[in-house]
């Protein structure tokens, strides 16, 4: 039985990037049934671009969030299925059909998540490495998904609609969709990671930004969202290496600040550095089979360091959400800004 596809995509100011997300649908095999634009607070005439492209197109005056955004246009669509893709990415030509196909061959399969794929579009080794890493991760990973990824995420509308859609408590683009997949699967609902659908991100990622968006918009409402939710499932970027690895950074950080007074601690610092290459040593093959030996050596203090300030957000985060639950004097509020309470 075909399946009506519609695709819903947020859009602030997306630029360059948003142009060519419309056009790759161009160049898809298995054409959407309809396109739905949410312009979300836009000056830079996002709505003008979407509708020169015959999407169908909503706006609100001032940005609001991809949460909102996203169920505006699912509240719209018409669609069988709701696929849900960012305005700074571009589908494969085949995207569409691979979603389709895996909804008509798993009748009782709620939602699915694709992956980035391993040709980012932007150049510099920053975005590089953040847009390879996050489709290695995907690779590697159960293909029983326990989150939604929003964008490249699709969802038969009437589960949408009976789950209440995205929290539009989240006021950035934070953990809505991660939000959304733990109330799907506490609901029984299946998702799965479907490896074989792609999209390509166009995203450029400076120092600043990549750990803004990590830090503030990624590790610090996700630790509140686990904590609240007591889920400690390993998926994704949860896997027990990882968590091994976050207590092994900070070990190693430890013992070079302790060096100076305990000569003993550089000798452990070694270990502990030669064991975090043991144990992750796949990331780092994947990165020099995909980009050379260069490459995967600037990867490591950058891998290193994102164990560091993962864990340090997730510390911290489980001292906000600790001293509000206990309702301590002034509890520190990590995200305020990005959630409304």
């Amino acid at each position: 039985m075909e399946l009506k596809i519609s695709v819903v995509i947020p859009v602030h100011n997306g630029g360059d990037s948003f142009v060519r997300c419309l056009e790759s649908f161009r160049d898809s095999t298995r054409q959407p049934d309809e396109v739905i634009v949410v312009a979300d607070g836009d000056t830079d005439g996002s709505r003008e671009v979407a509708e020169s492209f015959g999407a169908k197109v909503f706006r609100y005056p001032s940005p609001g969030g991809p949460a909102r955004a996203r169920n505006r246009g699912a509240n719209a669509a018409q669609g069988d299925i709701v696929l849900f893709i960012d305005a700074d990415v571009t589908i494969h030509s085949d995207t569409l059909a691979r979603v389709e196909d895996a909804f008509q061959q798993a009748p009782e399969l709620s939602a699915l998540i694709g992956s980035y794929d391993d040709a980012p579009g932007d150049e510099g080794f920053l975005s590089q490495y953040k847009n390879l890493f996050h489709h290695y991760t995907h690779q590697v990973s159960s293909d029983v998904a326990f989150t939604f990824w929003g964008a490249c995420g699709a969802i038969r509308r009437s589960v949408f609609q009976t789950v209440g859609g995205f929290d539009e408590s989240y006021r950035k683009p934070c953990v809505e969709d991660i939000e959304l997949g733990y109330r799907l699967r506490q609901a029984d609902y299946a998702i799965r990671l479907c490896k074989d659908i792609q999209v390509k991100h166009l995203k450029r990622w400076t120092p600043m930004s990549l750990l803004r968006a990590e830090v503030f918009y990624r590790a610090l409402p996700w630790a509140d969202l686990i904590l609240s939710d007591r889920r400690f499932d390993a998926d994704l970027n949860l896997s027990h290496t990882n968590r091994l690895s976050v207590l092994m950074v900070f070990a190693l950080v430890g013992c070079l600040i302790a060096s100076p007074f305990a000569p003993m601690a550089l000798a452990i610092a070694l270990i502990l550095s030669i064991t975090l290459l043991i144990i992750n040593r796949d990331v780092y093959l994947f990165f020099y089979r995909k980009r050379g030996l260069l490459f995967a050596l600037k990867v490591v203090p950058w891998h290193w360091f994102y164990f560091l300030y993962g864990g340090a957000a997730f510390a911290y985060g489980m001292l906000c959400h600790f001293m509000r639950r206990f309702r301590l004097p002034n509890p520190p509020t990590p995200y305020g800004v990005l959630r409304s309470k």
